[in-house]
């Protein structure tokens, strides 16, 4: 067993100290240094230069390092590494954080540092300080100039074995044009950017009229300007910040409703509030509709690069009103954001919630103290240099004197005596003479020194004013900030708006109503529908490009059919259809998309014609369409709705054979009309034909003689009615020969029987053997090229069997009024 052992008794000479001391008193003294270290040395900024201590310590380190904007970059983990070891004893993470939030442009409106690398984005962190290269940007040397000049005070750094400067010079108001932000032990900082050159015109202002008002003020600053750009949205809440020190504003994204594809809507983000990134918004707006929160959208995209900038596509579903999904994006996403300001820096030392008036006349004292501390400065460096050169020019006078002098002492202290003894020199320029070269000293001239002497007497005068009139002080001041604001200013990116009656109405509905409209088809195959209610006023005007050769009455949220050559019937929702604006007489669908956006069509298939598939109204039944082939085969089908299908067959067709023209019978008491190739045409009444299903081949329409073909099916009330042909060479390539035109009057051609051989429409001339185009219609025809483009057709004449006039170019397409067809 262990036996205890004995303490040894204290000396006599130990003295035991201990102190009674309350430790709440104690927490609470730990805690208040601990909290004005953390207010007064990393979280607030300072009101006059604007910049924390780390930020501060940035750019002086970088300025002493030479990393001049004419400089190559160097790795950013060396500036952090000086940084680090020289002025802020804190972790590398937080020096490098604040060096990248100087270089990003989305997060200061005038960025101090020139980054070269990957500085990240709004929604990514940057590369790490090894990968990436910074050096200051053209501003910083504004922050940091005549930081040399005595402009500033220095203080010990943290361990004492250097100085650093407790504020930078800061020719640009910086806490009022970057902003900051921060948060400390029991408070928060939190400022908006500005525009630099409003702000220097603010300040320009104040120098000049230091009574001036906030309303005086915000004439010139009228709000934030911030760097993402955007919208802010109401005002009364920066005239509170600006007023207190307190207040907060509305951003909103700038967004336009365009379109994204020919069938389809969207809305299109250019800007972003600021501190809003786009991964967010879409990562919101997919949990919205995800949520089923958020409806009529059907895909965002982020389409932004380094040319173009921030563009965000958010597509919105046919049927749903861009407008109204655009304004649930406000309401609903971070594309609308609030900002809060709490414009809180220190002011001698002491945290302080300052308006804009006082940020202002802090820094223009501040700038008042740099510039007179500089022409104290610089006046003392003049009158120095002054006095070397009033001793040169006392010893040039009489150099061989004073090189005989000088040689023959006997040291530099009975030289420098016998100088000072001899002429009249003071200790001084005695030295600068002694210490200077030979060969430097006999280099002066007499006339080099006087025109120094008179420049260095001339620079003290000038300090001398400033220095003795606090006018000139002032005027001095505001010049340089316009030269500041002059060389690094840029225009405003944020567009103020007095309050948010730019949203959309809430009584505007989200999805489209099921109003009515037409759908189109022109003759170079386009597709649009238009609102019009009234169809165009027929004859009169004419169109800018192309012809309307199909229109059918629907509605916006319906669908309509399109006949094809194929004799299939597809079917089309009017929602994918591009809205052309109301039109009056011929519209032209230069709004319109190609047929080939909204149909699988198979090789060498066109469309003919549309076709309603709204049901027919009660009591009435459809007349059904009508079809023609180019072996004369003619067919009226039923109208049959197939819900289950997207396309179905409505007439079978014999090998070879394809639809030259597609009608949907509005009455059922149109008239058909043939063309064939060798200029015969026949018409009978469309309730010759006997309706027949969809399975049906059809009946004979016309004889055709051998080797002949129908050029032209169609369908129509004969009233005014009219028949354009125009004859060629049928050796010619197609669509290469305008040909002969000829319009006569329908009333001319007798009516035969179904299945007969008509009347003859057309006499070739010379070199002439078939019709390359026909078409029989309402009047007054009109014609188009291939392109679109109109193309004049001659008068209407009496003769059926005449011959044509020479064409201008070959046409393409005829078509009558547009509200014939409807």
């Amino acid at each position: 067993m262990a036996r205890p052992t004995k303490q040894a008794p204290p000396p006599d000479d130990f003295e035991e100290h201990i102190l009674d001391i309350d430790v709440g008193d104690e927490m609470r003294t730990s805690y208040l240094e601990y909290a004005y270290s953390v207010i007064y040395s990393r979280a607030l900024p300072d009101a006059r230069d604007g910049l924390k201590p780390v930020q501060r310590r940035i750019l002086y380190t970088m300025a002493d390092m030479g990393l001049r904007p004419d400089r190559g970059h160097v790795k950013s983990a060396r500036v952090v590494g000086e940084v680090m070891g020289r002025l802020h004893p804190h972790g590398d993470g937080a020096i490098y954080d604040a060096l990248v939030r100087m270089v990003q442009p989305w997060s200061l409106r005038v960025p101090f540092v020139d980054g070269h690398g990957n500085f990240g984005s709004p929604d990514d962190p940057p590369a790490a300080m090894r990968y990436t290269e910074c050096r200051m940007a053209p501003p910083a040397l504004a922050m940091t100039a005549s930081i040399d000049e005595d402009t500033v005070d220095f203080r010990p750094n943290y361990d004492s074995r250097e100085l650093e400067p407790a504020v930078l010079p800061a020719a640009i108001p910086n806490l009022v044009v970057n902003g900051a932000s921060g948060i400390a032990v029991g408070m928060a900082t939190n400022m908006a950017p500005h525009n630099l050159v409003e702000v220097v015109q603010a300040l320009r202002h104040l120098v000049k009229h230091p009574g001036a008002t906030l309303e005086d003020l915000m004439r010139y600053v009228p709000g934030p300007d911030l760097p993402t750009g955007g919208k802010i949205v109401g005002l009364d809440g920066i005239r509170d910040a600006y007023e207190t020190g307190r207040g907060s504003f509305k951003m909103r994204a700038t967004a336009r409703v365009e379109s994204v594809t020919a069938r389809r809507k969207g809305i299109v983000v250019t800007e972003l509030p600021y501190g809003v990134g786009p991964e967010r918004v879409i990562e919101r707006i997919k949990s919205l509709v995800q949520g089923k929160r958020l409806q009529g959208i059907s895909d965002v995209k982020d389409l932004t690069d380094r040319e173009k900038g921030l563009r965000l596509v958010v597509e919105v579903k046919n049927g749903f009103v861009p407008e109204a999904i655009l304004d649930q994006l406000y309401r609903l996403t971070p594309m609308e954001d609030s900002f809060g300001i709490n414009a809180v820096a220190l002011v001698e030392g002491q945290p302080r919630t300052l308006g804009l008036k006082q940020m202002l006349e802090v820094f223009l004292e501040h700038r008042l103290d740099v510039v007179r501390r500089r022409s104290v400065f610089r006046r003392g460096k003049a009158a120095d240099r002054l006095h070397l050169v009033e001793g040169l020019l006392v010893a040039i006078l009489d150099i061989d004197e004073v090189i005989a002098l000088i040689r023959g002492s006997d040291n530099a202290e009975q030289a420098r005596e016998r100088l000072m003894t001899v002429f009249d020199l003071s200790e001084v320029q005695a030295t600068y003479i002694l210490d200077m070269p030979l060969r430097r000293l006999t280099r002066f001239s007499t006339l080099e020194l006087d025109k120094e002497r008179a420049e260095l007497e001339s620079t003290i005068a000038g300090l001398d004013a400033i220095l003795a009139d606090d006018e000139l002080l002032r005027t001095v001041v505001s010049d340089e900030l316009g030269d500041v604001a002059k060389t690094y200013g840029t225009p405003r990116r944020t567009v103020l708006l007095e309050a948010a009656g730019q949203a959309v109405s809430s009584a505007v509905p989200l999805e489209v109503s099921d109003d009515p409209c037409f759908v189109l088809l022109s003759s170079s195959g386009l597709l649009a529908r238009t609102s019009d209610v009234e169809p165009p006023a027929p004859g009169g005007g004419r169109a800018k490009h192309d012809v309307v050769v199909s229109a059918v009455r629907a509605t916006a949220r319906g669908q309509v059919g399109a006949l094809t050559s194929l004799g299939r019937l597809v079917r089309l929702d009017v929602l994918d259809l591009p809205t052309l604006p109301a039109t009056a007489n011929h519209p032209h669908l230069q709004g319109g998309a190609p047929v080939s956006e909204f149909l699988a069509l198979a090789a060498g298939e066109r469309v003919l014609g549309l076709a309603s598939l709204a049901p027919p109204e009660s009591g009435s039944a459809s007349p059904g369409y009508a079809l023609g082939t180019r072996q004369g085969v003619v067919k009226r089908v039923n109208a049959e709705l197939l819900t289950n299908r997207d396309a179905w067959e409505v007439v079978r067709l014999a090998d070879g054979d394809e639809v030259v023209g597609a009608v949907e019978l509005r009455t059922g008491g149109e008239e058909l009309c043939f063309i064939t190739s060798d200029a015969q045409l026949l018409h009978f009444g469309a309730d010759a034909v006997r309706p027949q299903g969809r399975s049906g081949g059809g009946i004979a329409g016309i004889r055709l003689a051998p080797r002949q073909s129908v050029v032209s099916f169609t369908a129509f009330d004969p009233v005014d009615a009219v028949v354009v042909t125009i004859s060629g060479s049928g050796t010619a390539l197609p669509g290469t020969e305008p040909g002969s035109v000829k319009v006569t009057p329908f009333a001319e051609y007798p009516a035969k029987g179904r299945g007969t051989g008509g009347v003859r429409c057309h006499r070739f001339l010379k070199g002439e053997s078939t019709l390359v185009f026909a078409w029989a219609g309402p009047g007054p025809a009109r014609a188009a090229a291939a392109s679109g483009a109109a193309v004049d057709l001659p008068e209407a004449t009496g003769r059926r069997d005449g011959s044509g006039e020479p064409g201008s170019q070959p046409v393409a397409a005829v078509a009558g009024p547009v509200g014939a067809l409807l």
